[in-house]
């Protein structure tokens, strides 16, 4: 065979596998436009902002194959509504707190957070290596749900109230916008639970319609101007140890998704968990002093308040467990890892930072 006998046989032939090639690549690779519901307003642009990291990183690994469009709470649906949308396929995918959702079942709470779980740290480590994903998922997937941690906040303030609370006696009666789970048992104390959207929270507090208000943490809290009508803000939010968003899919969109692309798409959701924690890590100082300075006067809850809170979390478990064999399973696994976890970190990470922190008050660093 002569030299241009063989050149044109070869480019007939890397032709023909070209043209095979091109749809199986494709098979591979298609071109899918998803719409990402988010629970939350561009606003609270850290919080919203996760949902854009992991469409981001998505966008770019896919090379455009799996592009995520992510929309505000209410521009598609209610923000209250997002994994209700994702479940009947209004939407392919939704960025939430899974708690929102616990009226439908208290399992959903577990998916978040729940009283006095689990912190940032132990969260992720249980989640990632304590099969954490795998059992939530084995009851969202009921829910036609597939669940993927997508962001921190690590623990919240414990909000911001009119008065100063003193002892659990001072929870009497009081009339507080918190949300979820955390409305469920703080009312065993006495307060009086509200359930108010963000925008209406000031409003309500400027008027006296409520006493108090949780929402998130400095960064977040000062953005909405709370410290102008309620001037105590309360430490540590008990009831939101570390509040884990999700990326929920509906889960036949999730199975007909590449196996490949179902890697991209948790991996992002993991790399936009860590970039969230770690934005609020850098925002939160410096709004913490400039709330400071602007009147906000600091508390810590009473010790009372926290043992009775305590005390209510855990009967509220047992009467959920008696009942809910799913939230049962998750429950229990999170609470022995919990015990595991405080026995390790009580060692050197409590000692370093307690350490730390005093050189930091003897303003040594």
């Amino acid at each position: 065979m002569d030299r241009r006998s063989f050149l044109t046989k070869a480019a007939v032939g890397a032709a023909g596998s070209a043209v095979l090639a091109a749809p199986a690549i494709a098979q591979e690779n298609p071109k899918l436009n998803w719409r990402v519901t988010s629970s939350f307003p561009k606003a609270l642009d850290t919080i919203y902002g996760a949902a854009e990291t992991m469409a981001k990183y998505v966008n770019e690994m896919t090379e455009g194959g799996l592009t995520l469009q992510v929309f505000p709470a209410g521009e598609l649906v209610p923000g209250l509504e997002a994994a209700d949308a994702v479940t009947n396929g209004t939407v392919e995918a939704c960025h939430t707190a899974s708690y929102y959702f616990w009226g439908k079942d208290p399992t959903y709470a577990l998916g978040t957070c729940v009283p006095f779980g689990l912190n940032y740290r132990q969260m992720n480590a249980w989640l990632y290596y304590g099969g954490g994903i795998d059992m939530l998922n084995e009851f969202f997937h009921t829910q036609n749900l597939h669940y993927m941690p997508c962001g921190n906040t690590g623990v919240q303030m414990g909000g911001w109230y009119r008065k100063e609370i003193n002892s659990v006696a001072d929870l009497q009666g009081l009339k507080m916008r918190i949300g979820g789970f955390a409305g469920k048992i703080i009312e065993k104390l006495g307060v009086v639970p509200q359930q108010i959207a963000g925008g209406d929270i000031y409003p309500s507090l400027e008027k006296g319609t409520i006493d108090a208000a949780e929402w998130v943490g400095p960064y977040d809290d000062e953005k909405l101007g709370f410290y102008k009508v309620a001037p105590y803000y309360y430490y540590p939010g008990w009831w939101e140890g570390a509040p884990t968003l999700s990326t929920m899919v509906n889960l036949d969109k999730w199975n007909e998704l590449p196996a490949h692309y179902q890697s991209v798409l948790s991996t992002a959701c993991e790399a936009a968990n860590s970039n969230m924690m770690a934005s609020y890590d850098h925002k939160n100082p410096g709004a913490l002093r400039s709330l400071v300075a602007n009147g906000t006067q600091l508390r810590p809850f009473p010790q009372d308040v926290m043992s009775a809170a305590f005390d209510a979390a855990v009967a509220t478990y047992d009467e959920v467990s008696a009942s809910n064999a799913a939230f049962k399973k998750i429950y229990d696994s999170q609470k022995a890892f919990k015990a595991d976890a405080y026995l390790w970190a009580q060692l050197s990470e409590y000692n370093y930072d307690v350490f730390m922190m005093g050189q930091q008050q003897a303003g040594k660093l």
